[in-house]
């Protein structure tokens, strides 16, 4: 049975339920998932009727498909999450791991702390913000610790420190705290965050009054730069609505089968950040904006209150998001609404030539290549270099390429275990074998093609080892360079025959950055090998002399030359004991008489 028989049988026993399905390609690997209201019209859409070139492209790679019943949209929303997270499927929308902003937390203990962030956990803590940047969050900290007596000192320390003397602790450490009284301060900090600021203001401007009264003018004015500070954090943002209610708001638009969504949040009446995020849709735009919030939230805090577009089904979103989600129609939140969708578009007008340029080249590159070396649908690509100077501490690095742009977390690195000295052919053997050992045992995908940086030699090893310990018929290439160190030729499969290729075309720019890549990453991988190898000393072997002991005697005498002429009182100075320092010279003399 055909694939295509295959699907069409399967779409025929599709059921009238909500649920999530996975998409999987010819290899097993899940590449997208969904979920539906109904299982059945929905999957069946994909096999039926006409799609955007991107739709196309994930319909063109599906080979089978899975789905999984639920007994509610509400489910299937947070199963859909669920699913995404363990599969990272290259065609779902994916958040920015790295796009993680400060936050100012309470902590959930006896006495609490107060902490900057970036960590967002289910702790029962209370997290404050996002602020813009770590200098906005630790600016306000600071001014908040001098401000409230929360505790400072993690651990608990055993006796009152300089935090307690100066008024900015309540000594929890020795004195019996009034827990009424560090509810009050949590209760008014909590006030400050949510841009809350006139109370703290006026018990400021009391205090000032009163030191001044008594003739307490350092401390007069201190209260008074307190009272600026305050007022300069606050006025750092600009005003958007009266409204201090803690929500984020969320616009939209599409255009040639991308959606940008931006986030407007507002913390006490103030747009205090916006996050833009831009990708290609391969599913209904209403779903594809439901679950882009629902993953926005697993890493972000949850409002009060969250406006979103008509699209989307806010009584879904109100049970899987846990907050208020509204759709105003008029007003001020309205307006706001508007104002994230206008700049939505804006952003994605400015972006999105560049964006559908750059991935338009990548896959017309991939293209181009496959049709060059005679293997259709290129995907993925392996490129092993091998790096050593002289024969000495010999290292592979191998980095993959998929649709064009490189997989990062695919990259692996390998010191060479069995190869004595400069033997470039049996180095390439030994990489090749761990690879496709590590592949074939794992069950993972192999690659549509194997490039070597080397020659026609390099490459026959690879495919020795392939063909003939593993019986795969997994295409290989080899990168050859010219006497500038550039990408020069393509020799493919068995003979090394020479690949013709336009040097202006994208394939071969393609392969040009391949090749650079590699090479790049066996270097980088190699130079930390030997700066730890050039680092190490006699000090390593030293007993009780670890990383920190042995950074603190460089610092102190600057060179191993100095540490050998060092007496014991010298050493101890350093800051060795006694015994250690007697050691050391022990050690230290003895390599010298060697």
């Amino acid at each position: 049975m055909s694939h295509s028989d295959h699907i069409k049988h399967k779409l025929a026993l599709l059921p009238d339920e909500p649920g999530c399905y996975l998409h999987k390609n010819e290899y097993g690997e899940i590449i997208y998932v969904g979920k539906a209201k109904n299982l059945k019209n929905r999957v069946r859409s994909y096999f039926t009727g006409a799609h955007d070139i991107k739709t196309m492209r994930l319909v063109a790679e599906i080979r089978d498909f899975e789905y999984i019943v639920t007994a509610s949209e509400l489910e299937a929303l947070l199963l859909e999450m669920t699913l995404i997270k363990k599969h990272d499927p290259k065609y779902n929308i994916r958040l920015k791991d790295d796009k993680s902003y400060p936050y100012i937390k309470i902590t959930n203990e006896p006495y609490p702390r107060l902490l900057t962030t970036r960590k967002l956990k289910r702790d029962g803590g209370f997290y404050f913000g996002p602020y813009p940047n770590a200098y906005a969050a630790n600016e306000t900290k600071r001014l908040l610790d001098k401000l409230y007596p929360l505790r400072k000192c993690q651990p608990m320390p055993r006796k009152l420190c300089l935090y307690y003397h100066i008024g900015q602790c309540l000594g929890p450490c020795e004195l019996a705290i009034d827990t009424d009284e560090q509810k009050e301060i949590v209760q008014e900090i909590r006030r400050f965050l949510n841009g809350e600021t006139s109370e703290t203001l006026a018990k400021l401007q009391v205090d000032m009054g009163k030191a001044a009264e008594d003739m307490q003018f350092e401390r007069a004015a201190e209260l008074r730069d307190q009272i600026r500070a305050v007022e300069s954090i606050m006025n750092k943002q600009n005003m958007i609505t009266a409204d201090p209610t803690a929500r984020d708001v969320f616009g939209y638009t599409l255009d040639r089968g991308w959606m940008c969504v931006q986030v407007f949040y507002m913390r006490g009446g103030k747009m205090i950040e916006r996050d833009v995020s831009l990708f290609p849709l391969h599913g209904e735009p209403s779903e594809e904006l439901e679950s882009f919030i629902v993953q926005f939230y697993e890493q972000n805090v949850v409002p009060k209150e969250v406006l979103v577009p008509e699209i989307v089904r806010i009584d879904l979103l109100n049970e899987a998001i846990g907050t208020k989600v509204m759709q105003p129609k008029r007003g001020a939140k309205r307006q706001l609404l508007d104002l994230a969708t206008k700049n939505a578009g804006i952003a994605l007008n400015e972006k999105f030539e560049l964006l559908a340029r750059d991935e338009e080249r990548t896959l017309m590159a991939m293209r181009e290549l496959g049709e060059a070396i005679g293997i259709p649908n290129l995907s993925r690509v392996d490129i092993i270099d091998n790096a050593n100077i002289q024969g000495a501490d010999a290292v592979s690095a191998l980095v993959v390429f998929e649709d064009g742009k490189p997989l990062k977390k695919e990259y692996r690195k390998y010191k060479i275990r069995t190869v004595q000295g400069p033997d470039d052919y049996e180095t390439m053997r030994e990489v090749v074998r761990r690879r496709f050992r590590r592949l074939l045992t794992e069950e993972k995908r192999l690659p549509d093609l194997l490039l070597i940086d080397g020659g026609i030699g390099q490459l026959n090893a690879a495919l020795d080892v392939l063909q003939n310990e593993f019986g795969l018929d997994v295409p290989v290439g080899s990168l050859k360079k010219d006497d500038r160190h550039r990408t020069s030729q393509l020799l493919f499969g068995e003979g090394g025959g020479v690949i013709e290729l336009n040097s202006r075309s994208s394939a071969f720019y393609l392969l040009q950055r391949m090749q650079d890549e590699v090479h790049r990453f066996a270097i980088t991988f190699h130079r930390s090998l030997r700066t730890k190898k050039m680092t190490r000393s006699v000090l390593d072997d030293i007993p009780g002399v670890g990383p920190k002991r042995r950074q603190q005697l460089i610092r102190h005498f600057g060179s191993m030359k100095q540490i050998r002429l060092a007496s014991l009182e010298q050493l101890k100075e350093a800051g060795l004991p006694e015994k250690l320092a007697e050691t050391v010279i022990q050690y230290v003399h003895e390599e010298t008489d060697e």
